[in-house]
């Protein structure tokens, strides 16, 4: 029999799988036209099977079934078709055993061989990981793309900061489907919806309010208590432990390719995925693992990425992605030699060139680190002032000075975020938030020949504030020769705890006194060209993205605008405090 298969699909819909609890969940299947058993590919996300999103993974269902494959899309608990209730943290906790025993009932099909892959990016690529840890043995692949980690490195928080926008957009977003549920009445219902997308469509504003433990759309809809509980509870990680894959992977025996973007909002949990799973996964197979980085967004995998249009060789669906994971599955669930072990592990887009490379590790083992210092004369306050980046260790030099007002904070513009449409995601040009004068701009001169940058890219800034606690955010930017700043990553380190990563508990700041802040500013590939500049903004804030740090020291949420505290931040360049942001440089052959 040939393995494309030429005849018409069977199609069912809502097909029922009951769990151990009782809870019903449904799936729609979609399988060759032909007698026969097919190993089965499962896709199981909250967002509607019956109208997947084209950007999750194996889009192109034919495509799969055409290949010889039975495809199963299922909702999961308490989404659309599905019973029960869904709440991220009580749901999460149930999602390995649903999919456990979802991936259990395909292997038994009477048209299925036994063996099951799984795809799917985001909340699905966390469905993946969950059903993984119980081990499956049906179980054979799986393609993880644009997937946390860390749920406080990226999803909850980032160096300490609540990723406001992004959990208020899609959590009143992901409640739209249960307001059936939750009123029987026809009138109450539509009431409910009605106020829900006035909230959603008013979440610009919205944010703006303080304090932030009566952020107005939770209070009124009461449908996301569990941002609120955030807020209280800090970066507990027992409360979010069902979320995160930390110290999890020796369990993992299942291949993954992971699939990432360099303006994703997963980004760094992909590769940590990648880079345990190379290093600690529970069996060979799993030591086998891939990661695929192109120049994409979280939710738009084409060749434009904001402003920036990176070619169409970029593009998801030219750069063949569904015919990527095909082969993954070819090899591991079917059992054919694709070649694909023999392939290097990493590929990547590198920006600026804009090409595709292949290499066999990550970070690459060629890769120079080197420290471009921050320089002035004390003014480098905007893109108009005397900041200066170079290799050039700093001697004495007067230290640069910013106000920080968290009622007037620097905008998000851009970036590795998913956020209300007022807030594209993706490369913008930074001019106007470095006309600011509350950003330090340090840029090099005209580069002279190419310097690429790929992989993980950190800050060391020496700096003191007024205030007991404050935030510093810090963005690597490739201006080019009409002075377009094109923003390539960025990150965050809130004060209190600016040794989280040395599980140390937070603390609060001595006013005044120079502490040393490492801010992760994840990874990145490009090239900056011959007559372009590097340049690093140094700021206090990126809002709504990140909440703002009303300084004052207090528990967070609990400060009403009139309770905010203005910084007078001072960042430090001299021999005693070299700040620096360390670049991964690759030679250029």
């Amino acid at each position: 029999m040939s393995e494309q298969l030429e005849n018409q699909m069977i199609a069912e819909f809502d097909v029922p799988v009951e769990m151990r609890d009782g809870i019903v969940l449904r799936a729609n299947i979609y399988r060759p036209n032909q007698e026969g058993k097919w190993p089965v590919l499962l896709h199981r996300h909250p967002y509607n099977k019956d109208t997947p999103p084209i950007s999750f993974g194996l889009y192109d269902i034919s495509r799969a079934v055409r290949q010889g494959y039975v495809v199963i899309v299922q909702d999961t608990r308490g989404r659309f078709a599905s019973e029960g209730e869904w709440e991220l943290i009580s749901t999460s906790k149930q999602e390995a055993s649903d999919t456990f025993e979802t991936i259990q009932w395909a292997s038994t099909l009477p048209y299925s061989n036994g063996k099951v892959g799984m795809f799917g990016e985001s909340y699905s690529a966390f469905v993946q990981w969950a059903g993984m840890l119980k081990n499956p043995r049906v179980l054979k692949a799986a393609t993880p793309s644009f997937s946390w980690s860390d749920p406080f490195d990226g999803f909850m928080y980032r160096g300490g900061a609540l990723e406001l926008g992004f959990l208020s957009y899609w959590q009143l977003g992901m409640y739209l489907d249960t307001l059936s549920r939750r009123y029987a009445d026809e009138q109450e219902r539509a009431d409910a919806l009605a106020q829900l997308v006035s909230d959603i469509d008013q979440l610009k504003t919205e944010m703006k309010t303080l304090p932030l433990k009566q952020f107005a759309p939770f209070a009124r809809n009461k449908v996301a208590p569990f941002i609120l509980e955030h807020v209280e509870r800090g970066m507990d990680q027992d409360y979010v432990d069902a979320l995160s894959l930390k110290g999890k992977y020796d369990k993992f025996t299942v291949p993954a390719l992971n699939i990432a973007g360099w303006y994703d909002i997963f980004l760094q949990g992909t590769i940590e995925n990648f880079l345990k799973m190379r290093n600690k996964g529970g069996s060979p197979e799993a030591r086998q693992s891939k990661l695929v980085i192109g120049p994409w967004m979280h939710l738009d995998h084409s060749h434009q990425a904001g402003e920036i249009n990176f070619g169409l060789a970029a593009n998801y669906a030219v750069a063949d992605m569904v015919g990527l994971q095909l082969r993954w599955f070819d090899h591991f669930v079917k059992g054919k030699d694709t070649g694909m072990i023999n392939e290097a592990p990493v590929k990547i887009f590198v920006m600026g060139e804009n090409v595709w490379r292949d290499e066999y590790e990550w970070p690459l083992a060629r890769t120079n680190y080197t420290s471009y210092y921050l320089h002035s004369q004390g003014h480098a306050n905007t893109l108009h002032g005397d900041g200066v980046l170079s290799t050039i260790m700093p001697d004495q030099e007067p230290a640069d000075h910013y106000t920080y007002d968290p009622l007037n904070p620097v905008i998000t513009k851009g970036g590795a975020i998913m956020m209300p449409p007022d807030f594209s995601s993706g490369a913008f040009d930074q001019r106007e938030i470095e006309s600011r004068n509350d950003v330090l701009v340090y840029t090099t001169p005209v580069l002279e020949n190419d310097v690429e940058v790929t992989g993980p890219v950190k800050v060391k800034l020496w700096a003191s504030s007024s205030a007991v606690d404050t935030d510093f955010v810090a963005r690597l930017v490739d201006v080019h020769p009409d002075g377009y700043a094109q923003n390539l990553t960025d990150g965050i380190i809130r004060a209190r705890y600016r040794n989280a990563a040395k599980g140390e508990a937070p603390s609060l700041i001595e006013p005044g006194k120079a502490y040393l802040y490492e801010i992760d500013l994840w990874s990145t590939s490009n090239v900056f060209k011959k007559g372009h500049r590097i340049r690093l903004d140094i700021t206090s804030s990126n809002f709504p993205r990140w909440d703002r740090n009303p300084n004052t020291g207090r528990q967070f949420g609990e400060d009403r605008a009139e309770d905010v505290v203005i910084a007078r931040q001072t960042v430090f360049h001299d021999a005693e405090h070299p700040s620096c942001i360390i670049l991964p440089i690759i030679p250029r052959r």
